[in-house]
């Protein structure tokens, strides 16, 4: 399982999630070899104990993970004021400076590292890469067991992952900018155009305009290649890891729709139970509203819902969260209002329904015929013509089923 969840945090480089947080990486390209690993490294650490933190779910840590990136705005706010002015970056680095005579008189160089550190551990904050069935698996196993030594080692697999792929390209980029080095006039404009991109990042992600760009984007191609891995990794694999595998959208019984109860808090609907979803046919969503793929999912589970709800079809979100913010009903409310969601949705803050379907993944679709019996599912992104064709099926089958009693 290590090793599925390092390769998964090498695919996370394919991911748009990665964006946003690319431009405080690559700003620091020409800086030594020892501080661009003291800040790939920070920024894995870190990661790794958010999200490790984020699967007890208190409202501390929420509230102390919303500080986290306020500060970790402002610390690269400062790292790009410093790359377009070096005087300003004279200024912000007397502080490390004085630090560092401190501690070793004859150590100033100690001001290098801890500022590459305090750049990772920004970037660990502000990095929220997409939950792909890697990482989906990875955290599904927190949030039912708790956080623990076994879970923090697989996300910083994940996170150590992410660090080679990315690390990589800097490089890379290092050396392209080496070669540049004969030509000082232009390495100066690249650093200051390296601190706008930084400025430019801070501002998207503090607005939480990224959410609204990375909407535009797919991440099913990258969700493709993590199947791949999970399916040609047998050996590592355990039986979380193999759940996660999308299963073929056919017209089979799968067994009958689990029971709908353990949500703590109903909207748009009074509780929906299985028997009384008989003779509707049901399509249920697992979703969250701050997951990327979720979002991509959802216009068609809306059009769907609006479609072919005059013909028997019931569509149910089911709102499972990710993170420890997501369990704020408060917060789920406005999303739902926000996107528009009328059809009734469960807030499944306790896992309950999840364990009833057994379920590993976000988004994931089930679909149930009128005799409550789940005939198909699907989980991830794509496919949306072979699911709406099987939502027909599924209601003319049932029509069918009403003419001939």
């Amino acid at each position: 399982m290590l090793l599925i969840a390092f390769l998964g945090g090498v695919l996370t480089v394919l991911s748009p999630c990665i964006l946003p947080v690319v431009p405080f990486l690559f700003a620091g390209v020409d800086r030594t070899r020892r501080s661009i690993l003291l800040t790939l490294g920070g920024m894995a650490l870190t990661f790794a104990l958010i999200a490790s933190l984020a699967a007890v779910s208190s409202e501390w840590v929420v509230r102390a993970n919303a500080t986290g990136r306020q500060v970790a705005l402002i610390v690269m706010v400062l790292f790009a004021l410093s790359l377009i002015s070096a005087r300003i970056g004279g200024w912000l680095a007397r502080p490390f400076v004085l630090l560092g005579n401190r501690i070793a008189p004859d150590g100033r160089a100690l001001s290098g590292p801890l500022k590459s550190l305090l750049i990772g551990i920004a970037t660990g904050l502000l990095w929220a890469p997409c939950a792909g069935p890697i990482l989906g698996v990875i955290l599904t196993g927190a949030m039912l067991q708790g956080a623990n030594a076994q879970t923090s080692l697989l996300l910083l697999a994940y996170g150590m992952g992410s660090a080679l792929s990315l690390g990589t390209l800097i490089f890379a980029g290092r050396g392209l900018v080496n070669r540049l080095k004969a030509s000082i006039p232009l390495t100066g404009w690249l650093r200051r155009g390296a601190g706008v991109a930084v400025l430019a990042a801070a501002a998207v992600i503090s607005t939480g305009a990224d959410r609204t760009l990375l909407a535009g984007t797919s991440s099913e191609v990258v969700s493709r290649l993590e199947s791949g891995v999970l399916e040609n990794v047998p050996k590592v694999a355990d039986y979380l890891v193999s759940k996660v595998k999308a299963a073929p959208l056919a017209a089979n019984d799968q067994g009958a729709m689990p029971s709908l109860s353990g949500a703590v808090e109903w909207l748009n609907s009074p509780p929906l139970t299985p028997q009384a979803l008989k003779g509707k046919v049901v399509l249920v969503d697992f979703w969250t509203y701050d997951c990327i793929n979720c979002q991509h999912t959802l216009p068609y589970v809306k059009a769907w819902a609006e479609k072919y709800a005059k013909d028997g079809l019931v569509v149910i979100g089911v709102h499972t969260p990710e993170y420890g913010y997501e369990r704020i009903i408060d917060n789920v409310k406005a999303q739902v209002h926000r996107l528009g969601i009328t059809y009734p949705v469960a807030i499944d803050n306790n896992y309950a329904i999840w364990r009833n379907f057994d379920n590993q993944y976000w988004p994931a679709h089930y679909l149930i015929d009128a005799k409550g019996r789940i005939r198909g599912s699907h989980f991830g992104e794509g496919r949306y013509e072979d699911q709406e064709r099987m939502i027909r099926a599924l209601l003319d089958e049932a029509k069918a089923d009403d003419s001939h009693p």
